[in-house]
């Protein structure tokens, strides 16, 4: 798989600033089809840094009500939470 078929994007939210800053983490948006060790070798290829953990988390997409009274639903997606050896950072945040 492509490097950008597999990690999506880099998540920036409140809990992801806190787990970089304290426990040297980040948390990704990556394709549903991914393993943690494609994880690993893409975030070490894109960025330059050692992995010395992936942990993965699967999201059922929400239903949605549309304008009618029938419902669409979002899609499935993953998260995953990497942890970086000590010294190491992510520029992209």
């Amino acid at each position: 798989m492509e490097q950008h078929a597999i990690i999506k994007k880099v998540q920036t939210t409140e809990k992801g600033t806190a787990l970089a800053e304290k426990n040297n983490q980040y948390i990704l948006e990556v394709a549903p089809s991914a393993n943690r060790i494609q994880i690993k070798q893409m975030v070490e290829k894109m960025f330059g840094v050692s992995v010395t953990r992936v942990n993965t988390m699967n999201y059922l997409g929400k239903r949605k009500r549309e304008r009618t009274a029938r419902y669409g639903k979002k899609s499935d997606w993953k998260r995953a939470v990497v942890t970086l050896k000590q010294g190491d950072k992510i520029e992209a945040i």
